[in-house]
């Protein structure tokens, strides 16, 4: 993507990915116009921009695409972040959201257990992501709802089975039938400026089963005829092994910041319960995730941090950082 993209049309480009309409995609697709920076850089991305929102207004004159992305599963985002867990059969997705989170998935030695998209919450430190099991991706299975999650989540870990002479075979198959779609997997999440529906998600790859006996020659082999420039965690989901670096992995992917609040009339902050922001994130984004009427009505903010001195008084785009400490001071509409 272009240098210099605005806070504001990233948050459009996050909200696109994620958008279950073609009113919402429109809604998105006009924001990220309006705030791409003009210079020679964006000139192509600018260009289709234009054509994809001529292309959504269409479809919505026409009376097309009221039924796109319409699914009876809704799924809401909870936590600092959501990732989701795929791969083919017996890859082990169910086992790995058992150890990570509190969820209980039916665990079984035979394939398409899941059937239907599972959430747990995976703990790390004061704060929760959100993990989603997935059913398997096979060269012919692809549940749309799947593909759904994985262009709206924030990262995907993708499991290969070490377990089985098979297993490589089945992760060529997710690869194969991801790069059919135009929900694809990559190092980082990105459109793509050539083609806007085009989606990127952020991958981690987690081969798992490494305490089979053939793990690491079937590791060898994986790296040899199907090679990623992913991140890669080597995992047993079942017992625990590289579960804490993987765990640590996820919640770094989010790159998120944690702040606390603090009442005007108390002295401690509630350390209970921290609100996430994306790194880069503003105060003012911090007011909407307690109450719209907050940051429309914010006037200023007492913040204690890493980066301030205690009790400095701030406005709404003072860029929060990791565990600041901010008391919110609104005034009446």
């Amino acid at each position: 993507m272009p240098a210099n993209l605005t806070q504001q049309y990233l948050k459009a480009e996050e909200a696109y990915r994620r958008a279950s309409s073609p009113e919402e995609e429109l809604e998105c697709l006009q924001v990220m116009l309006r705030e791409l920076p003009k210079h020679k850089g964006t000139d192509k991305l600018n260009a289709e921009l234009k054509q994809k929102i001529s292309r959504v207004k269409k479809d919505l004159e026409a009376g097309k695409g009221k039924a796109k992305k319409s699914s009876g599963f809704k799924l809401p985002r909870q936590g600092a972040g959501r990732g989701v867990i795929i791969g083919g059969p017996n890859a082990g997705k169910s086992q790995l959201l058992r150890s990570l989170t509190r969820a209980t998935p039916e665990v079984a030695p035979y394939p398409f257990t899941t059937r239907e998209p599972i959430p747990g919450m995976m703990p790390w430190e004061d704060v929760y992501v959100q993990l989603v099991d997935t059913p398997p991706i096979t060269a012919d299975v692809f549940d749309p709802v799947t593909q759904a999650l994985i262009r709206g989540a924030d990262l995907v870990v993708l499991l290969t089975d070490l377990g089985s002479d098979d297993g490589i075979d089945a992760f060529q198959a997710v690869l194969d039938h991801l790069n059919s779609t135009k929900t694809r997997l990559a190092r980082e999440s990105c459109l793509d400026e050539n083609d806007v529906g085009l989606s990127y998600t952020r991958t981690l790859l987690a081969p798992n089963k490494i305490d089979d006996p053939a793990a690491a020659e079937r590791l060898e082999m994986l790296h040899a005829f199907c090679p990623l420039d992913f991140p890669e965690f080597l995992i047993s989901a079942q017992h625990g092994t590289g579960l804490e670096d993987l765990r640590n992995a996820i919640y770094a992917a989010l790159d998120v910041v944690r702040v606390y609040t603090k009442l005007p009339t108390h002295k401690e902050p509630d350390y209970s319960r921290p609100f996430t922001v994306r790194r880069g994130g503003t105060l003012l984004d911090v007011a909407l995730l307690i109450h719209k009427d907050f940051a429309q009505n914010l006037r200023h903010a007492r913040v204690w941090g890493s980066q301030v001195h205690d009790g400095t008084m701030v406005k709404g785009d003072y860029v929060v950082c990791d565990k600041d400490v901010v008391e919110l001071h609104v005034g009446l509409p």
